[in-house]
């Protein structure tokens, strides 16, 4: 039985019908506790207020654009970000994801597909508070993850993550030793896994790389399997 309709959504959109519109399908599918913002400014300060767990963020907005809305977001919150764009590009998506989104929704797009995949998130974070409380402190040599405070340290000093890379690491962290292919790390840490992806991916594990590993070229902790995916192994060489 879903048990998640009590979870808090930002709609965030200078065109009202289209906030109007979103708000509408969600309250008849059960969601209770919304909130609206029409500019960029509004959106981050009511983020902070406000702690939603899924923000619907439009691109084009009339004063700060919803990419830089998204990395201000995440200087404080994990929340899930899904931006709504009437872009179709590639380069777009990439921009967008890239930025700290969870999922990119194109216009026109039908309500009902945004009622789906706000669900989808969260799901995902059920799944991972769930499996997180099963095993809060993880240690990988010289690194520990603590699940619960969300924090990572390196010998004992903590290392400034963004919120996706601190996702990407506690959901590889969880599956220790396991070979992770792109499209189930694309699907658990940021959303629907499409072709485009690759990249973010790519530029994450290596941003990760870099603050992890004592030589981000020669890595030992987070491995590339070739054609297979990414694994995350408890040693240090």
């Amino acid at each position: 039985m879903e048990t998640y309709f009590d979870k808090k959504i930002l709609l965030v959109d200078d065109e009202k019908d289209i906030i109007n519109l979103i708000e509408e399908v969600l309250i008849k599918d059960g969601f209770k506790n919304i909130v609206k913002a029409y500019n960029g400014l509004d959106a981050i300060s009511l983020c902070k207020i406000e702690c939603p767990d899924v923000v619907i963020l439009d691109i084009m907005l009339p004063d700060v654009d919803g990419i830089e809305v998204c990395k201000k977001i995440r200087e404080f919150s994990y929340c899930s970000i899904l931006f709504l764009s009437s872009k179709d590009d590639d380069i777009d998506k990439i921009l967008g994801l890239s930025s700290g989104g969870d999922d990119y929704i194109t216009k026109p797009f039908s309500p009902r597909e945004v009622v789906f995949r706000v669900k989808s998130q969260l799901r995902r974070q059920q799944y991972q508070s769930v499996v997180s409380s099963e095993n809060p402190i993880i240690r990988l040599g010289n690194i520990t993850v603590d699940t619960e405070g969300c924090r990572v340290y390196k010998d004992a000093n903590e290392i400034e993550l963004t919120g996706r890379e601190y996702q990407l690491l506690s959901y590889m962290a969880q599956n220790l030793n396991k070979i992770i292919g792109k499209e189930s790390l694309y699907e658990q840490v940021w959303g629907v896994y499409s072709s485009i992806c690759d990249n973010t991916i790519m530029v994450h594990i290596r941003h990760l790389r870099e603050k992890i590993e004592d030589n981000p070229s020669n890595p030992k902790i987070l491995i590339t399997v070739k054609g297979l995916g990414y694994k995350l192994v408890n040693r240090v060489d």
